[in-house]
């Protein structure tokens, strides 16, 4: 692709787009598909731009949408108690109540199984 060519293309290169599509974690394959351009011109245009390759401008641009979904998801929490049990997991080390630890009686209960099984059979 000639020069001049790169240009045009990089000039029609909406920023907010582009970061539009990061910020909802695009891959960079997916924003060369929507934004028609190959990974040189798409670098060469976040050089320009930014002053920082894509691989820097997308871990920085991403950040927004990964703020703006959690502010969804708490906002979601006010309403949905599946999505409060969730974060409280998630951030307040909350995690289901734990059944007692019954293995000794288990135990016992499966030896008076075994131990009715022979007597039965003894029996038969």
């Amino acid at each position: 692709m000639a020069i001049g060519q790169i240009k045009q293309k990089q000039d029609r290169i909406s920023k907010q787009q582009f970061e539009a599509l990061c910020a909802i974690q695009c891959t960079q394959e997916e924003i060369l598909s929507v934004l028609d351009l190959s990974d040189k011109t798409l670098n060469s245009w976040c050089k320009t731009t930014y002053g920082k390759s894509f691989s820097d401008v997308f871990k920085e641009k991403r950040q927004g949408g990964k703020a703006s979904l959690r502010r969804m998801q708490w906002k979601l929490a006010e309403k949905n108690a599946t999505m409060g049990i969730w974060l409280g997991k998630q951030y307040l080390g909350q995690k289901d109540k734990e059944e007692e630890d019954n293995s000794e009686e288990m135990k016992q209960a499966k030896e008076i199984i075994v131990s009715i099984r022979k007597a039965v059979e003894d029996d038969s």
